[in-house]
């Protein structure tokens, strides 16, 4: 089970909603995902409209994780955080502030900022971080449980580059919930970030702006459940050299 907030998950894989070619194939790949967290942009998405057949209609059966895409400083974020505590009733917000309009990177000084605040202000911080050690720990000791890394730039579907880099971000801050959000190219993206030890994923190109997005989706779904059992299984080290896989002990001598 994966916990956030006192909350219990069995799903350890988290959807984002945007560019999908129509709310129906949303609705399938975020059921065949196994997905029950979704993210939702408060910037892009009128949350006003929930009537019937509406797109937060279609999402009243998960958890909704708002996020403040688009802002850039800690006022703007604020700001988008506040109108969807209202909106929709939650006290969880998916923090973003992005510091550069190429690679979308975080902004730490205003995602610093931003986080003191709001968690002052009774919200449960998620925030979208750059993957550096220093940054991370500093959002954990201003009160963060979770905290979100990216691996590569949102979109861009390179995976993780750096697995090294990242495993040292995991072994860094083992007591906290990182989930790696942004980068996730493919199913064995996922499938390496469990692995690494890394309690969840968070993705929506991946899935959205692939051929088949249910298809993809249920993939998703399967590479995750690969990569945390075989975490939970102890996987055997990497060695420079080979080891025998058959025992020594008891072998038949040959004679003449």
């Amino acid at each position: 089970m994966l916990t956030i907030d006192n909350k219990q998950f069995t799903s350890r894989l988290m959807l984002g909603t945007a560019r999908y070619p129509s709310l129906k194939v949303l609705d399938d790949a975020l059921v065949a995902s196994g997905t029950e967290i979704v993210t939702v942009s408060i910037r892009r998405v009128n949350p006003a409209n929930q009537g019937p057949g509406s797109f937060y209609e279609s999402l009243k059966r998960y958890t909704l994780l708002p996020n403040t895409a688009g802002c850039y400083t800690a006022k703007e974020a604020i700001y988008t955080a506040q109108l969807a505590r209202e909106a929709l009733g939650t006290h969880w917000i998916k923090l973003e502030t992005i510091g550069d309009e190429r690679t979308l990177y975080p902004a730490p000084k205003e995602l610093l900022a931003a986080t003191k605040a709001l968690i002052a202000d009774g919200f449960f911080v998620l925030p979208y971080s750059p993957n550096d050690i220093d940054t991370c720990r500093a959002l954990v000791d201003l009160g963060c449980e979770v905290v979100m890394p990216l691996c590569a730039p949102i979109g861009s579907g390179q995976g993780i580059v750096d697995p090294a880099h990242m495993q040292k971000l995991r072994d860094a801050l083992p007591d906290t919930t990182l989930v790696i959000d942004a980068g996730i190219g493919r199913p064995s993206d996922v499938t390496m970030a469990f692995e690494l030890g890394y309690d969840a994923v968070l993705m929506n190109t991946a899935v959205a702006g692939a051929m088949s997005p249910v298809r993809m989706a249920e993939a998703m779904k399967h590479a995750a459940i690969a990569g945390r059992l075989a975490y939970k299984s102890g996987i055997i080290p990497r060695k420079q050299y080979a080891t025998s896989s058959s025992p020594l002990e008891g072998m038949i001598e040959p004679h003449g």
